[in-house]
């Protein structure tokens, strides 16, 4: 302690701990010495403080500053006690004399332990200073704008307007007169500031020294090059005293060989003192105290409904716009192509066209009847003569047989030599000189050929031309087709800028940013481009083009999005990130600067660096590290030319190599020898610097060229995950940080960032390779947040914020999958929280993103459940889990219909390998955050069912089954098969409203069709077993018995499986097949009655089906609480007297001819709906009708304007129409009906605005109990019930003797509820849908006047879901109107009804089968 100190208060503080501070008292010195000690002993103690200056009330933070202190949300500095025994203490040097006093608490940071002074700050009083007398003397400037960054930086890096940076430089200039005041050399500083590479404040000799005179400021340097030769480790306080005092002993050896303290120090500066200390293994946090307090949001704020029109858009082939790209005009060669591949008409085996300067050679491969034709086409002008062979193994020259020469060949030794004919076609306006052969022979797999004209060889680049007869391995497999569905004319285009060798990829790149796009299929094109080519799946020019194309790609890429509107942000941005950043923004700044500075500095300018320069501006690669690195060596090895070629041909750099960049390297290094410290000292900072930038590009770029140099050293430093610190430093702004040679070089700040937001960054930064990676998600999604209003605002910085957001949200990724580890033992909660977190990134990233944030709130009101231990918390999570499973493959399989079509076609165009093509859009998706929340919600699953006892199984029709398994992808593929043997199908897909085909025994699969939708009920009436597997486990086991004969016993819960014998199959009931057998079911043809409408009190079995009876029949005969809907009807027979009205004949006549070619013919089907849909209506059934209707108290659609009649006339022709749907088609024939006799009434009603729909079981289907209902309720309108939306219903049980207690089974999972304004609906109501024995229920269409409205659910603020007795009030009142219209009929009932405003109204019923 400094002898002149003196006690300057003594304090008592919880309990036994006693402070005690002591202050320098001596005026004559400008430097005032706080030492503070505390009988506390701990790691984590703190001094929370700030000094008063100027007589200002308000703590501001000091220049200098203890080693290890940090600063603390901009307000105060954090530094961290040293221990001794059970003591700590803290030293802190006062240099500014301004400074009157200093405040401060004490924190111990692990146990958030504060230590005050009676509540409030303490308060020591600094004794008064002379003053500094500031000498007369220049500052080097260089030197004053390193510590103008040395000051922002220890003052949190903060956002500086141009008047606050310029009094900060003063600050700066003042800060190194004071140094100089105090006997500081100007020389000493420099070399203090440009050799040392920390960026703590520089320290003056301490006014206090150890007996042994050596200054604590060279023990505290020495201490730092030991941290630095160790790995920059995180000591702990105890370690950072064991270093310091190892340090001490190092320089007191120094000393004891006779080195005077300025030798030291020079030796320091060099570090060339001696030290003995291993590399530390990277000391991961393990936990963190610190967390981020997360602001309040209102979750809807994060719903973008920038909805894709991909299939409007993809469906676009011509022009988009007067701004779009217009289609591609077909040169000479290309329409000979056209026309050959149409005379031929077959599939093209191959197809090229190589560039010639400003012509063309196209070479096409067909093969049509069996022969194999080779035609060549040129547009040059003059004659041509083709020197050619055949080869049997690539690259031979074998004379062609005589039978194949074209007349006039002339027969060569090894080839033949065949003058090119003009040919011309005056319908598609082309001139060629054209080739043609015939091969007949498969024994032949290519041609090799040379042009010669005007007495000159025309070559391919120096090399034989060849064209392959068949496509080999590298080339697409698969048919592309004509580009349909994608945006053809742009695809087009790329393919034939990338045909272009001759231009740089950066040239045709450069031109594509140019074009105006319009739909989303161009915004597809162009992102697919850089993307397919970081794949490097398409070499134009040199290898080198290989590793610029990321960047050059992401580019023009960027440019586009930035161009573009907001729904096609997300579709580049995926592409963006998974191409990589590039190199623009502040390394490629850098890069550009730095080259420019050392050419100036060292007096390089012309020469070698010039041409580098001009490479480096023109694209910078993964060679130029090795560049560098071999001008280091060279110069090192005492400029030895060998020693520099030795360098880059160890790591593939070739003479030919450098000669073949665009920008090309011609002249060898040359430097004087007195520029070798200068540029030794400068090119390795700047090799840092490249360093830096490889870091934007995809490793398997950087390794490839980085072998050698460095090897695994130099990979690990250029993808140490500085993607994210690039981006940061890039938008916080970037500055030389104390390399003297770099003064000049910035990226300025961007400016308007949200208050906090540098504070938010440098907590990601400081844990981003926390094992516990909570905080570090938090803190991301946090900075995510606040980013986001900025990236939908105009701004010359976007790019740099959207890399910023890039990062932001890769970095949530790998912290998840990092995280993955010690989920494995975390409970149910943990893992929930963790699924919000993902949720809300993959939420940020998207575009139509309205689902994912209602599954988010979902999870969240998931967890409260949890937490307030609800009784169905993990029932509720298990339908909030298949919701975003759902959500998570609808995504998917948008960007698999968008990307795809793309991809193949631009694949076929550019000669890609399939194997890439195939996974391509696969590789894209699995790259984000998709990927992650998919595994979280796989790890919780098995964990929700097993706690709400859900099992592994929902049997829907519990029929015992024996039968060999097939395993298919879709029921849909298979419906209309006929299995000749008992059958057990395991289907991947089942949406719900297919046919189970013949021979069908069971049906099991994993997706979820609903209890009483289609699939279900045709399951259980065939007595089929069908049931949902949840245990991917149980599933991939019975997938595995695929040919294998199993036994299927189901219970209500549960199904067991065994394997059988060959011969135990006669012995099972299963084998009852009646193919062949009559049907017992009779159609009877119904006619016309002489009536185009009827009211409901004229529905008759003549008149009408079930469906309008029944309807009718409950009028008036149940509770007045149920309300049923009025109806009236066109009554059988309506439909043929429409269709043989004259009007009409012509329709007729098609009709009769199309019903007569139908057969086997499933598109003559829907031929025949078109063309129903084309009759007119009579005048007599247009008044018959408007007259029911209004008399029976229903709106006349007409009396709105003819429109609405027109759209409620169309709505009763689809009806019609639908007797001829496939499934309803086929379901008469597999039973052997008449389809002829099968006819159509129409119930018209007018449409409940539902909130909700349900449909009864009376009895419960899936256990056959009648003691019990069961019902499903959606929201909305009911076709999300019995049509195939995805997702399940809630469904319910409740006991016919409790009608009050409902017990839920499950809650809603679909995603998606249909509303419609005031409307009429047209339902079918056929003959066939009330025979005994064949459930005709549901075959045929139900159509609205109006269009229904697609709402994308929030079950979190349904009071359904949310208020028990609200769920409990109308769950019981569909279960007491289920159970009083059984009691009318007698018999078990399917009804379907809809709920408005708590009331019930039902609105069909039937018996159930």
């Amino acid at each position: 302690m400094d002898p002149t100190s003196e006690l300057a208060g003594k304090f008592n503080l919880d309990g036994n701990i006693e402070m005690q501070v002591f202050v320098s008292n001596s005026s004559a010195s400008s430097i005032a010495q706080v030492d503070i000690k505390i009988n506390y002993s701990s790691d984590s103690l703190h001094l929370h403080w700030g000094v008063i200056r100027d007589r200002q009330e308000k703590w501001v933070l000091p220049s200098s500053q203890p080693d290890g202190s940090r600063n603390y949300k901009n307000r105060a500095l954090r530094s961290p006690f040293m221990k001794s025994d059970s003591n700590s203490y803290i030293k802190i040097a006062i240099d500014d004399p301004a400074i009157q006093a200093i405040e401060f608490l004490v924190v111990d940071e692990a146990q958030n332990k504060w230590l005050k002074n009676n509540g409030q700050n303490f308060h020591v009083e600094i004794p008064m200073r002379e003053k500094l007398t500031v000498p007369n003397v220049s500052v080097p400037e260089e030197l004053v704008q390193i510590q103008a960054y040395l000051r922002w930086e220890r003052n949190g890096k903060q956002m500086y307007t141009p008047e606050k940076e310029k009094e900060e430089y003063e600050a700066a200039r003042f800060e190194l007169l004071e140094k100089v005041a105090r006997g500081t050399s100007i020389e000493d500083l420099r070399a203090t500031m440009t050799n040392k590479n920390d960026t703590r404040e520089i320290k003056e000799p301490s006014v206090s020294q150890k007996e042994n005179n050596l200054p604590d400021d060279l023990v505290q340097k020495q201490a730092y090059v030991r941290w630095e030769k160790a790995g920059k480790p995180n000591f702990s306080p105890e370690q950072q005293q064991r270093e310091f005092e190892k340090a001490r002993e190092e320089l007191q050896a120094e000393l004891g060989k006779g080195v005077s303290v300025d030798d030291i120090r020079k030796k320091i500066g060099k570090g060339e003192i001696k030290t003995k200390v291993s590399k530390q293994p990277q000391n991961t946090r393990y936990f963190s105290t610190e967390v981020i307090q997360r602001k309040g949001r209102d979750l809807m704020q994060l719903i973008n409904k920038h909805a894709a029109k991909s299939a409007e858009d993809k469906a676009s082939t011509s022009v988009e716009g007067k701004n779009s790209i217009e289609p591609k005009v077909l040169k000479a060669v290309e329409l000979f192509a056209k026309e050959k591949e149409e005379q031929d008409g077959v599939t093209v085996l191959n197809k090229k066209i190589f560039k010639l300067a400003d012509k063309e050679l196209l070479v096409l491969v067909t093969k049509p009847g069996g022969k194999m034709k080779v035609h060549l086409a040129t547009d040059f002008e003059e004659p041509v003569t083709l020197h050619w062979a055949l080869s049997k193994k690539a690259g031979e020259w074998l004379e062609p047989p005589p039978t194949v020469l074209p007349p006039g060949s002339v027969a060569l030794k090894e080839a033949a030599e065949t003058q090119l004919k003009n040919e011309s076609s005056a319908e598609l306006s082309y001139l060629v000189q054209s080739f043609e052969i015939e091969i007949e022979e498969d024994i032949f797999v290519g041609m090799p050929f040379v042009l010669l004209s005007n007495g000159r060889w025309i070559k391919n680049n120096g090399s034989d031309f060849y064209i392959e007869f068949s496509r080999g391995s590298k080339h697409v497999q698969k048919d592309a087709g004509d580009g349909t569905g994608t945006a053809k004319a742009l695809l087009d285009k790329i393919a034939e800028m990338e045909s272009e060798a001759q231009k740089s990829f950066m040239h045709r790149s450069q031109r594509v940013a140019s074009w105006k796009l319009g739909k989303k299929g161009s915004w597809c094109g162009c992102g697919l481009w850089p993307r397919g080519n970081s794949y490097g799946i398409k070499t134009t020019t040199s290898n080198h083009v290989k590793s610029v194309r990321p960047r050059i790609g992401l580019q023009t890429c960027s440019r586009i999005f930035f161009a573009s509107n907001p729904q096609n942000q997300e579709l580049l941005r995926m592409i963006m990130s998974t191409v990589g950043r590039g190199g623009e923004g502040d390394v490629g700044q850098r890069i550009r600067d730095e080259i420019l500075v050392i050419q100036r500095k060292n007096e390089c300018k012309g020469g070698m660096m010039e041409e580098w320069h001009q490479k480096l501006h023109n694209n910078t690669s993964p060679d130029d590290v090795i560049i560098c690195q071999a001008l280091i060596d060279y110069i090192k090895s005492d400029f030895d030319m060998s020693v520099y070629w030795k360098t880059l041909n160890e790591n593939g750099i070739t003479k030919e190599r450098i000669l073949s960049y665009d920008r090309a390297i011609h002249s060898e290094p040359n430097f004087r020898r007195d520029q070798r410290d200068g540029l030794l000292h400068d090119l390795g900072n700047y090799l840092r610097t490249l360093k830096d930038k490889m870091r934007s590009l995809e490793p398997h770029v950087v390794c490839d060229r980085l072998v050698g140099v460095g090897g695994l050293a130099i990979l690990h430093a250029v993808h140490s995950g500085a993607d994210l610190e690039s981006a940061i430093t890039n938008c916080m702004g970037y500055r030389s940080e104390g390399q003297g040679f770099m003064v000049g070089v910035q990226i300025n700040p961007i400016p308007g960032l949200p208050s906090g937001f540098p504070e938010l960054l440098r907590f990601v930064l400081k844990h981003v390779e926390d094992k516990n990676v909570e905080a570090l998600v938090e803190g991301l999604l946090e900075a995510r947040q606040e980013l986001r209003p900025l990236l939908f605002k105009s701004s010359n910085r976007l790019r740099d914020l959207l890399f910023l957001d890039i990062a932001l949200d890769s970095t949530v990724r790998t912290a998840i999958e990092r995280g993955y580890e010690d989920l494995n033992n975390a409970g149910s909660e943990k893992i929930m929280y963790f699924i919000t977190l993902v949720l809300e990134n993959l939420a940020l990233s998207s575009d139509d993103n309205e689902d994912l944030v209602y599954c988010l709130k979902e999870w969240k009101h998931a967890l409260s459940m949890s937490n307030s231990k609800s009784d169905h918390w993990a029932l509720y999570s298990k339908s909030v889990l298949d919701r975003t499973r759902l959500a998570l493959a609808s995504k998917a399989e948008w960007y698999q219909q968008v990307l795809q079509p793309s991809a193949e076609y631009l694949g076929s165009l550019l000669g890609v390998d399939q194997g890439a093509l195939n996974i391509f859009t696969e590789e894209i998706i699995r790259a984000g955050s998709a990927a992650a929340l998919s595994t979280l919600l796989n790890r919780l699953d098995p964990v929700l069912r097993q706690t709400a006892h859900l099992g592994s199984w929902q049997v829907i029709s519990p029929v015992e089954a024996v039968g060999y398994v097939v395993v298919v992808d879709e029921l849909l593929t298979v419906q209309h098969k006929t299995y000749n043997i008992p059958t057990i199908l395991v289907a991947k897909r089942v949406k719900g409203e297919e046919e189970i085909p013949d021979g069908a025994v069971a049906l099991l699969t994993p997706d979820m069709p609903d209890v009483l939708s289609h699939v279900s009920v045709r399951a259980r009436n065939s007595k089929v077993c069908f049931a949902t597997c949840f245990d991917p486990d149980i599933l991939a086991n019975l997938q595995a018995y695929e040919g294998k004969l199993l036994r299927l016993k189901p219970t209500s819960a549960d199904i067991v499986y065994s394997e059988l014998k060959e011969g135990e199959l006669a012995d099972s009931n299963s084998t009852n097949l009646t193919e062949g057998s009559p049907s017992p079911i009779k159609l009877v043809r119904k006619e016309f009655n002489g009536r185009y409408a009827i009211s409901s009190e004229e529905f008759t079995s003549e008149m009408v089906g079930a469906k309008s009876r029944n309807i009718s029949y409950l009028k008036g005969k149940v509770p007045t609480w149920i309300g049923i809907p009025t109806s009236v009807a066109l009554p059988f027979g309506v439909f043929e007297k429409v269709l043989s009205e004259d009007s009409n004949q012509e329709v007729a006549n098609k009709l009769q001819l199309l019903k007569k070619n139908l057969g086997e013919e499933l598109s003559a089907l829907k031929e025949i709906r078109q063309t129903v849909l084309q009759l007119t209506a009579p005048p007599q059934l247009v008044q018959e009708l408007k007259t029911k209707m209004q008399s029976s108290g229903m709106p006349w659609p007409g009396d709105e304007g003819e429109q609405r009649w027109d759209q409620a006339w169309m709505a009763i022709k689809k009806v019609w129409a639908s007797k001829w749907n496939e499934r309803a088609y086929f379901s008469t024939r597999k039973v052997k009906l008449d389809h002829d006799y099968l006819c159509m009434a129409v119930l018209v009603q007018e449409v409940i605005n539902a909130d909700y729909a349900f449909v009864i079981h009376t009895t419960n289907p899936s256990s056959g109990d009648s003691s019990e209902i069961y019902a499903e309720v959606v929201k909305g309108l009911g076709e999300t019930l019995v049509g195939a939306y995805p997702g399940r219903a809630l469904s319910f049980i409740c006991k016919k003797n409790d009608l009050n207690s409902p017990q839920l089974l499950g809650y809603p999972s679909k995603p998606i509820g249909l509303f419609i304004r005031r409307s009429i609906i047209f339902r079918s109501d056929s003959n066939g849908e009330d025979l005994e024995g064949y459930a005709g229920a549901g075959l045929y269409d139900s159509v609205p006047m109006d269009e229904e409205e697609k709402v994308v659910l929030d079950y979190s603020s349904d009071p359904l879901i949310t208020d028990e007795n609200f769920r409990r009030s109308i769950l019981s009142s569909i279960a007491r109107a289920g159970n009083a219209i059984e009691e009318l009929y007698g018999s078990a009932q399917d009804i379907e009804g809809v709920v408005r405003d708590g009331n019930v109204y039902v609105v069909q019923t039937r018996p159930q089968v």
